[in-house]
């Protein structure tokens, strides 16, 4: 006799990035957007840290091309930006899960800074640029500020819809 397959919880996963692309494009007056944070980035850190087994470097690559996509930004530049990012988190998932929350937010903040930063030279390379690079920090500043949180909701999401 064969068991039901269990809910793995992959459309829960896949509702909280179309969730974050929302946030990504929500309008914000111009002084607010620059410190916009990134919610793809924090999302994708959230579920490699939690699902090391289901959310990877791939899962990364694809969620990039698909905010490339959505931000009409240069093809490949975000991709290859999370794609790294979750590779980074992938060696240090472990130790992350049990740093007390402010080194936590350091290294979110690092991690962040370091996709912000490789997109900031993509886009530089093909001549896109159009802020200082100091000005690409603010969004992972804001995004390490705002970590707790968002882990804490996305914890939820996991206990609430039993993904595994």
């Amino acid at each position: 006799m064969m068991r039901p397959a269990r809910h793995s919880g992959s459309i829960a996963i896949a509702l909280t990035f179309l969730l974050a692309a929302v946030l990504e494009l929500l309008p914000l007056p111009d002084w607010l957007a620059l410190g916009r944070p990134e919610w793809m980035t924090l999302v994708l850190l959230y579920w490699v840290v939690a699902l090391p087994h289901r959310v990877g470097v791939f899962v990364g690559f694809g969620v990039g091309l698909f905010q490339d996509v959505l931000l009409g930004t240069v093809l490949g530049q975000h991709a290859v930006a999370l794609a790294l990012v979750a590779y980074m988190v992938l060696a240090l998932h472990k130790r992350l899960r049990v740093f007390p929350p402010l080194q936590q937010s350091v290294v979110i903040f690092l991690l962040v800074g370091l996709g912000s930063l490789i997109s900031y030279m993509i886009q530089n390379a093909v001549g896109r640029v159009l802020l200082p690079p100091v000005w690409v920090l603010l969004p992972a500043l804001i995004s390490a500020l705002i970590w707790r949180p968002v882990f804490a909701l996305l914890r939820w999401v996991r206990h609430r819809f039993q993904v595994r």
